[in-house]
């Protein structure tokens, strides 16, 4: 990065830098540990010669906090798949309960635009569909960030909400569903397509917000794959030409993911049967009421904060499921 023709090539510089960033993201909490393992050693020592209640207090507090770093350290070495430093690509699609799914959808984006911000991830915007009445039918959003694709892939699946729903004259409890889906950008795809033959390209007018000029011409575009049926959709950018890229580049990213699934089955069981986003395929439960909980159904952690998870406290989820990950490759191991 010294280098003075470094960043001639944006391409390969950009590449380099997020290859930096995943690098720190291992290396700085390690050494950060170390560092405070070394002052609390000081600590210790100091303990040893006379009993102070301040450097004993501090001391408890800065190994309580030491622990946390720690164990954070620890679900970085379960983050050994090929993808798992890359961004992403992070998709919301509402599912069966009509207006209630579309509210629930955007529940959902505001839930993870959280996570990401308390994460330090930067999410970009690629497209939004609304919802007739309320919310969003779906959204597409490129998530960047160190091991932004290792960590959401935790949260592939069909996530369920039941309350009383704002939509019912009569009060009544409704149930909910919406899906996500995430898949790594990947530059080096591989990945054999005739763009003209095998992809169906529609090009249509922007919805929302996004200035007059995006509105007023075609510039979204809306890529199907007609063999699966996949659909890859851009319409942040004024550029029809930028906007078709994008998509490409989700496209390819999306079909890639399949064919890594064909090796795994239990990615193909949630790309290839995922079926309908509905009754017996959630990963997770969000009860508002009669009571108020959170369950996840892969690893059965719950909590009855669920204010907080909806302001994006699911950390515990995602490390709850990375181990679970690393205890089956290692049973097949």
């Amino acid at each position: 990065m010294a280098a003075p023709n470094f960043w001639e090539n944006q391409e390969s510089a950009k590449s380099t830098v997020q290859r930096l960033k995943a690098l720190k993201a291992i290396v700085d909490p390690i050494c950060n540990a170390l560092d405070h393992t070394e002052e609390f050693r000081a600590m210790i020592e100091l303990l040893g010669e006379a009993d102070d209640a301040d450097v004993r207090v501090e001391l408890e507090a800065g190994l309580d906090r030491l622990s946390t770093e720690v164990d954070r350290i620890e679900l970085l070495t379960l983050l050994s798949e090929p993808n798992d430093p890359r961004n992403c690509y992070f998709n919301i699609q509402a599912g069966t309960g009509g207006d209630d799914a579309c509210d629930w959808a955007e529940m959902l984006l505001r839930l993870y635009l959280r996570y990401f911000e308390q994460c330090d991830f930067v999410p970009e915007e690629l497209s939004m569909r609304y919802g007739e009445n309320a919310g969003i039918q779906s959204c597409s959003l490129l998530v960047k960030g160190p091991y932004a694709y290792g960590y959401l892939s935790c949260e592939t699946g069909v996530h369920r909400l039941v309350r009383i729903s704002p939509f019912s004259a009569q009060s009544k409890r409704e149930t909910s569903f919406a899906s996500v889906d995430v898949h790594p950008e990947v530059d080096d795809i591989t990945i054999e397509i005739d763009w003209d033959k095998d992809i169906r390209e529609d090009t249509y007018r922007a919805s929302g917000s996004g200035g007059q000029h995006v509105n007023k011409t075609s510039s979204a575009v809306r890529l199907t794959h007609l063999d699966t049926g996949l659909v890859a959709q851009c319409q942040n950018e004024r550029s029809q030409h930028k906007n078709r890229a994008t998509a490409r580049k989700m496209l390819s990213a999306r079909l890639y993911q399949m064919e890594q699934a064909k090796r795994d089955s239990a990615l193909a069981k949630i790309y290839g049967e995922k079926g309908q986003i509905g009754w017996g395929n959630a990963i997770r439960s969000y009860f508002l009421y009669p009571e108020q909980r959170v369950k996840d159904t892969r690893t059965g952690v719950t909590t009855h904060n669920t204010q907080a998870v909806l302001d994006g406290d699911i950390q515990m989820f995602i490390d709850a499921e990375l181990r679970q990950r690393a205890a089956a490759r290692h049973q097949k191991t």
